[in-house]
């Protein structure tokens, strides 16, 4: 008889598996949003997503000991500032998809970590060579043919959009201040509290709109994606080889593509594939530069 093995998935494998749940989780979240269609306030929309996201982080964080570490009084200072930023990304990013094609946001927001590589070069004075410049300066251009400044196509959204780009990479450039002593499900949890309590005071503004039972499922169960986004997210950083995994991160326009063509019925125009497969292959460049940069390092 043949003994049960355990399971024959490599790290590596493991990892992209958990990337690409990432991924789709958190594109999925974005589609369910958009399918609201702007029927419910963008405050009383952040506030419904927010409450749930953030009730099951919590509990998430509880169960892992997140809320047990003790942080040094200089992260929370971080902290606040990394939450400040994520309300900045949630507010631009989910107007501009609410306005924009799926697959236009998701393909603009891959320009994260070129954006990331040029803060850290800027910010930190960490050395980037002449290969990684170029691969950033190839993927802005590629940035350039999805939001096509002077076009007829460019709207005052393809402007949020870019906002929430460079809102998530201060996140990510802040985050690097933080000491490994805060859990990243705490700092995860934080982030969330913050965008609740921001969007909750903008929502004293507003008149809130009824919820049908339509809009009630998409809002609960996008909360529901996106706390699986996040825990598929933290997994990942356990498993496999950075220089591996990370170019899985690109499957989301995979997704973004999918679910925009058979949801909202909508196809990006040959530029955005175009621009979205440049900045995607710069990105995945610089990301596989960086690691073999510290492997040597190292």
């Amino acid at each position: 008889m043949m003994k049960k093995g355990r399971s024959s998935l490599s790290p590596n494998i493991t990892g992209a598996l958990l990337m690409m749940a990432a991924m789709a989780c958190f594109t999925i979240n974005d589609a369910l949003i958009k399918a609201t269609g702007g029927a419910v306030p963008l405050f009383q929309l952040l506030v419904l997503r927010g409450f749930l996201a953030t009730a099951l982080i919590g509990v998430l964080a509880w169960s892992l000991g997140a809320f047990q570490a003790r942080v040094p009084r200089q992260d929370w200072n971080w902290i606040a500032l990394r939450s400040a930023s994520e309300v900045g990304a949630a507010y631009f990013f989910i107007t501009a998809l609410l306005n924009m094609p799926l697959a236009n946001v998701t393909a603009i927001l891959q320009v994260l970590p070129l954006t990331v590589t040029l803060g850290s070069a800027l910010i930190y004075r960490e050395a980037v060579g002449w290969r990684r410049m170029t691969a950033i300066t190839i993927g802005f251009c590629g940035m350039l043919l999805i939001v096509r400044p002077g076009a007829d196509g460019f709207t005052i959204w393809s402007v949020y959009a870019l906002i929430a780009v460079l809102c998530v990479t201060a996140r990510d450039l802040i985050m690097r201040r933080i000491s490994n002593a805060a859990p990243s499900l705490l700092v995860t949890f934080s982030a969330s509290l913050g965008v609740l309590l921001a969007a909750g005071a903008g929502s004293l503004t507003i008149t809130w709109a009824p919820l049908t039972p339509t809009l009630g499922m998409l809002v609960s169960t996008s909360s529901v994606f996106i706390v699986g986004g996040y825990y598929f997210s933290v997994q990942v950083m356990r498993q496999g080889d950075v220089s591996f995994v990370a170019p899985f991160r690109y499957t989301g326009l995979l997704w973004a593509l999918v679910l925009g063509w058979l949801v909202f019925g909508e196809w990006p125009a040959l530029l955005t594939l175009v621009g979205a497969g440049v900045i995607v292959s710069a990105s995945a460049y610089t990301m596989v530069r960086e690691r073999h940069l510290a492997q040597r390092r190292g």
